[in-house]
């Protein structure tokens, strides 16, 4: 579509170029700017042209077009909005979803750019952001809330028949502000409205109010509720709920639809509704009842798109029809809404999506004198993912093998099997405490009996851990950067050695392809680094190369290394190292693409074209935060957009889609038999693919449990740790924020536990034990001749003591010391340490001959045993604290007599300790610290400290878990 600047207003020149929102108001049929200090706020008279930009992980902007409906607009200003944002989009060029959102029917995407609400004010262009003025202000007013995540609000007649069973209700007086909590309101719609109180307090009365909460059907014993109902006249049952267009806005009718030409639309008829009837050339209408889609082939023209849009208008204007909602949408960038209406959308599409248009309005406005602000195209691709991990715990695998699970020994927990199935156990050093992830890996080739006794085993597992691992489900061929770097060597071999893969191919009278060191094996060498390297067995034929990897080829004694033309030095090393470890103290007879000897093509069987390009996996995309509904095995979602680390209420579960991999993040309010069931929703969650991105049932899958949440599920957040201190009732929470000002802590946040053992090895690694970086002898002799990075790796093995037994073997980083040359480096042998990691691939062995015995870490006790009774005490002060201030307040300005007080460290002080001290004050934690440590901590000297409000003290105290 060409665009002229003549064809779009200067209001929009330049808009768009940076992440953010920008409002224009309608004004005498023109956009005119609306200050950021005024975003949010609204008119019902007016109509607004909205414009959301986000910057997505590729460096691409995103923009949504929003025009907002005020209640007592005039049509022909609602028309003139409905024209402009076309013309923003075509400045834009013409990428953008635009909707038109009418007051009191606003999209949840459109209310989430204005947390926690708007709350529309009488008025319009000729009030023009007045504030309300002299006795309106305190005017009594009854809003109704409705929604667990983004709250919509409407302003309702203030009369008890506005009142119901099923929502909240906030009414606002000059003194007072009450939430009436409907008997059939969840606890989230209840801590939702909460916020909405709260921007009612800070908007209208300055943040000086009291705030009430009346039950439903709870009366008269209740202060606060006879008050409430004093405004209606006293008390009265309400009657239930009549059925509205609010009861029935969810159903759907059949989809009509019609196509515009020469500005008729004309009905489109077909048995089924396919994405072939709509042409590039034209624009269509689909109607459907509440949504009216406007679809806008790329090829149409400017004026064609506006007809279309003034089309839509007179749609959702005719009589008898319900408000509807309209979105329009270009060719190429359909919403999955859209295409969910249609009965056939193909998973992908040819179509011409270029910049032509974006690219002329910008020479354009660069023309016109106009600065872009940013960059129109796309940034180039992002880096090799980074883990997010901690990658010098301490990890144990199994092997499950019929109904029962087998320790691997730690020289072969990174060697896996692809017909078999197995579990593991990885402990991590968290922030606080110790972390545990536990998950299961399934092979291509694995049976389903020893998947499901695998799952199982594992649950059984987390169990026995009450602190609530993160749980993971990872198949072959999928695994996350998380479980590569903490393997860091990764082998994947043929066949299987368990129970169950040995009965199926004996039952199936197959051939069985087990790896054998003596027989033919082609490795595929992958991965970014000695962090993370992995060799991965194919068909030992030609077709298997690739000219973008390496390769390790061994029949018995004879190897072969293989090096693709597109491969750099450091996919080289990669190879080499893995070599020490599939066939060490044999030296390869290296093979560059293109100069292969004979005996090279004899061994796969004769030479074959193959292919050159990298092998694709799953990139991680921006993620997208859903709330689910899990119930008789159905499962419901609703997306949420524009999402804060708020938005985890603690009595939801929630998946957050990365499409690479998939969280499921479960509160801890959240109901056991739906804790239970979180890997299976997840695997639903697969399943029906709500966003159609044609997601594989094989995506990795993490359980995160809150309070737990690891470092690579909160990175997609602003994570506040502290908040995660704060578990429980969140309306309870919300309740102690909005009226009091401060959030009370628990008294029952889980304390660090000591490891569980399985297999005789503690799960507790010893701070000795924590690095896997490895140590160099300049004594070290090279094997084969290779880098000096094989002296390193090897010299670690001879010390046995020096390394986490349970770890696969560590890797040197790229640092040699400078004391090596290659002529002080001399062929020798492989060390022992060497022969005991590859003597696997070459015999089998006794586990005891190949490495020495672990010795079993004992965590230490804690000596100290924690007063009994300081759990009740702390709940019984949390439940006081407003009662315990005011007594306290008496001694104001009192400073406290430290003297002859015995000192501690504030992490024994602290109620969460988990080595408390006894025989204290309880009351009185802080005044145990020492002055430098009191200082540190508070900001300021125990002086100024006493010299604060008793309530004030108490605050500072909670928040540092001192109260």
């Amino acid at each position: 579509m060409a665009v002229s600047m003549r064809e779009v207003d200067s209001a929009f020149q330049g808009a768009g170029q940076k992440a953010g929102l920008e409002i224009w108001r309608i004004e005498n049929f023109q956009p005119v700017p609306v200050p950021k200090t005024l975003h949010g706020k609204f008119f019902t008279g007016d109509a607004y042209v909205i414009l959301k930009t986000t910057a997505q992980r590729s460096g691409a902007l995103q923009h949504d077009i929003h025009y907002w409906l005020g209640k007592d607009v005039s049509q022909d200003e609602a028309g003139t909005a409905a024209i402009k944002t076309v013309e923003l989009d075509a400045a834009l060029g013409g990428h953008a979803v635009q909707y038109r959102e009418v007051q009191g029917h606003e999209t949840n995407k459109f209310l989430s750019y204005f947390r926690p609400c708007i709350v529309p004010q009488p008025g319009g262009v000729a009030s023009g952001f007045k504030h309300i003025e002299g006795n309106d202000l305190h005017k009594i007013r009854l809003f109704i809330c409705k929604g667990k995540h983004i709250v919509h609000v409407n302003e309702v007649p203030f009369a008890r028949s506005s009142l119901n069973h099923d929502d909240i209700f906030i009414l606002d007086t000059k003194s007072k502000i009450f939430q009436f909590n409907g008997s059939n309101s969840s606890i989230q719609e209840r801590a939702r409205a909460l916020e909405v109180v709260q921007y009612v307090k800070d908007a209208y009365h300055d943040g000086k109010c009291d705030i009430a909460i009346v039950e439903d059907g709870k009366l008269m014993a209740d202060v606060d509720a006879g008050e409430f109902w004093g405004f209606f006249g006293g008390f009265a049952p309400l009657p239930r709920k009549i059925a509205s267009e609010d009861n029935v806005n969810g159903t759907t009718t059949n989809a009509k639809l019609a196509c515009l030409e020469k500005g008729q639309t004309v009905p489109v008829v077909a048995d089924k509704l396919a994405r072939d009837l709509l042409n590039t050339n034209k624009c269509y209408l689909l109607d459907c009842g509440f949504e009216v889609f406007v679809w806008m082939g790329r090829s149409t023209s400017l004026e064609e798109r506006k007809n279309a849009s003034v089309a839509a208008e007179e749609l959702s204007h005719a009589p008898g029809r319900p408000t509807a909602r309209i979105v329009r949408i270009i060719e190429g960038f359909e919403t999955v809404m859209f295409r969910s209406k249609f009965d056939i959308w193909p998973q992908n599409i040819d179509v011409a999506v270029s910049e032509d248009g974006r690219g002329k309005v910008a020479a354009l406005i660069k023309r016109q004198g106009f600065k872009l602000k940013a960059p129109l195209k796309d940034a180039p691709p992002t880096e090799e993912p980074k883990p997010y991990i901690d990658c010098t715990g301490n990890l144990q695998v199994w092997r499950v093998s019929g109904s029962s699970k087998d320790l691997l020994p730690s020289n072969e927990q990174f060697k896996f099997y692809s017909g078999d199935s197995y579990i593991f156990q990885y402990t991590f050093a968290g922030a606080e405490k110790e972390e545990y992830l536990v998950g299961t890996w399934f092979g291509k080739k694995s049976v389903q009996e020893e998947r499901t006794v695998a799952i199982s085993l594992a649950t059984k597992m987390v169990d026995s851990l009450k602190f609530q691992p993160i749980q993971a489900r990872i198949y072959e061929g999928r695994e996350p950067t998380q479980f590569l770097s903490i393997f860091q060597c990764f082998i994947v071999l043929k066949g299987g050695v368990s129970f169950g893969c040995k009965k199926f191919v004996g039952e199936m009278a197959q051939e069985d392809e087990t790896y054998t060191e003596e027989g033919i094996a082609l490795f595929r060498v992958q991965g970014s680094g000695p962090d993370n390297m992995q060799a991965i067995q194919v068909d030992s034929v030609a077709s298997s190369l690739n000219s973008s990897y390496c390769y390790i080829l061994h029949n018995g004694n004879a190897v072969f290394t293989w090096l693709g033309s597109f491969t750099t030095a450091e996919n080289q090393e990669v190879v080499e190292r893995l070599l020490d470890i599939i066939k060490p103290n044999i030296q390869p007879k290296v093979q560059k693409e293109g100069s292969e000897s004979e005996l090279f093509w004899s061994l796969l069987g004769g030479k074959c074209e193959y292919p050159s390009d990298n092998i694709t996996r799953d990139l991680e995309s921006d993620p997208h935060l859903f709330s689910c509904t899990f119930s008789k095995g159905n499962l419901k979602v609703d997306e949420i957009h524009n999402f804060t680390q708020e938005d985890l209420m603690t009595e939801d579960l929630f998946i957050l889609d990365c499409y690479s991999h998939v969280f499921v993040w479960v509160g801890q309010q959240v109901d056991s038999n739906t804790r239970s069931h979180a890997l299976n929703i997840g695997e639903k969650f697969l399943k029906f693919d709500f966003l159609m991105e044609n997601l594989s049932r094989e995506t990795p899958i993490f359980v995160v449990m809150e309070g737990s949440e690891p470092d690579f599920f909160t990175r997609f957040f602003s994570w506040d740790s502290a908040k995660t201190a704060m578990h429980g009732n969140s309306f309870q929470r919300k309740l102690a924020i909005v009226k009091d000002g401060f959030t009370p802590t628990l008294s029952d946040k889980p304390k660090r536990r000591t490891g569980t053992s399985y297999g005789g090895r503690s799960t507790v690694p010893d701070k000795s034990q924590r690095s896997r970086s490895a140590s160099f002898s300049p004594e070290r002799v090279r094997v084969r001749g290779r880098s000096p990075a094989f002296n390193a790796l090897a010299a670690n093995f001879e010390n046995q003591s020096a390394r986490n037994q349970s770890t696969p073997p560590p890797i040197v980083r790229k640092i040699y010391p400078k004391s090596v040359t290659p002529d002080s480096v001399k062929l020798a042998p492989k060390s022992v340490g060497m022969a005991a990691l590859s003597s696997s691939f070459e015999r089998p062995r006794p586990a005891e001959t190949m490495i020495p015995k672990m010795t079993k870490v004992t965590p230490l006790a804690n000596t100290s045993k924690p007063e009994s009774n300081s759990k009740d005490n702390l709940d019984l002060m949390t439940g006081r604290i407003e009662a315990l201030s005011i007594k306290e307040d008496l001694k104001e300005g009192e400073a406290e007599d430290e003297e002859s007080l015995p000192i501690f460290p504030y992490e024994r002080l602290k109620t969460t300790s988990t080595n408390p001290v006894s025989e204290i004050d309880i009351t009185k934690r802080e005044s145990y610290m020492s002055s430098a440590e009191f200082k540190e901590k508070f900001g300021m000297t125990k002086d100024a400290f006493y010299k604060l409000p008793k309530w004030k003290q108490n605050k500072l105290k909670m928040a540092l878990q001192l109260f």
